[in-house]
């Protein structure tokens, strides 16, 4: 089943079933088990099962009294006076890096210290670095920021596993880790620099809650520039190296997540060295059964 979280003026954050271009307001039918997408897991791992199974049970018997709205009419540029689709409420954001051949011949490009990336390509360990908190977390159709001293940015659009505050993997959704490829290249201890600034996070603009993902998602990224396309690229979830329960396994190695947690799970579409941000951008980032990430750029 595919969540979005929403607002509605004057009364909050809502959680929303996604069915036939309708948004089913899942917290007015059931405000108790479905108050949030955090409050939903909760219930779920209390009741000894997966969300969606509870959903499951649930759903049936919600959608005759939930109100619904028109899919298209939230999608719209975030502001309090105004119905709208939210990021989904996480605790944080991580991201795992050098998981597809195509992330490792670009980082090799960037970088004055090459050998790292196809050390840890091939290792047994792989990389994973912290992203964003809660409050540094955008959702759809709101302005990511390009860093005022960097030269080189670009979007990296992701498949992002969605888990449970155990580190259970419950679902599944769109990630744009946006970064500083001049930054990172210089030396790879500015990662953090080059991956952490004021809006460079977006997540949304749905999760599929599903205990049974299809083999492959189709990541589907383009960008436009004065309404056509500047760059356009696609790719399978197949061509990468390392599996989703194994990079969750070392994310929760030895570590407590403090709520719903998001891992971003690498890069695989990368525009060629001639190519940056510029404001006025739109970034579109579409994945196959969960929808489009889409976000306007601006320079900080």
């Amino acid at each position: 089943m595919l969540l979005v979280t929403f607002w509605l003026p004057r009364i909050g954050p809502r959680l929303g079933l996604v069915r036939e271009e309708r948004v089913y307001d899942l917290t007015a039918a059931d405000p108790v088990r479905c108050a949030s997408l955090p409050v939903l897991f909760a219930e779920a791992l209390d009741a000894g099962k997966t969300p969606a199974q509870l959903l499951a049970d649930l759903v049936p018997g919600l959608l005759h009294r939930a109100a619904s709205y028109r899919y298209a009419d939230l999608d719209v540029a975030p502001a309090m006076e105004k119905a709208h689709l939210m990021a989904p409420p996480v605790a944080e954001v991580w991201a795992a890096g050098v998981t597809y051949l195509r992330s490792r011949d670009a980082r090799v490009v960037e970088s004055d210290v090459p050998d790292i990336y196809t050390r840890v390509y091939e290792a047994e360990r792989p990389e994973i670095f912290f992203k964003a908190s809660s409050g540094r977390v955008s959702g759809q159709n709101a302005v990511l920021n390009l860093r005022s001293d960097s030269k080189w940015n670009v979007p990296e659009p992701e498949l992002g596993v969605m888990l449970d505050g155990s580190g259970r993997i419950v679902g599944y959704t769109v990630g744009n880790d946006m970064s500083s490829r001049d930054i990172e290249g210089v030396n790879p201890l500015y990662l953090p620099q080059a991956k952490m600034w004021k809006g460079s996070c977006a997540v949304g603009p749905a999760v599929l809650i599903t205990d049974t993902p299809p083999s492959e998602f189709i990541i589907h990224m383009t960008i436009l520039r004065g309404g056509k396309a500047a760059f356009e690229g696609e790719i399978s979830t197949r061509q990468m190296k390392r599996t989703f329960p194994e990079l969750v396994s070392f994310l929760n190695r030895d570590n407590e997540l403090l709520g719903p947690t998001v891992l971003l799970t690498g890069t695989c579409l990368v525009p060629d060295e001639s190519f940056t941000l510029l404001e006025g951008d739109v970034v579109e980032i579409a994945i196959s059964g969960i929808g489009t990430l889409r976000n306007p750029i601006h320079q900080l």
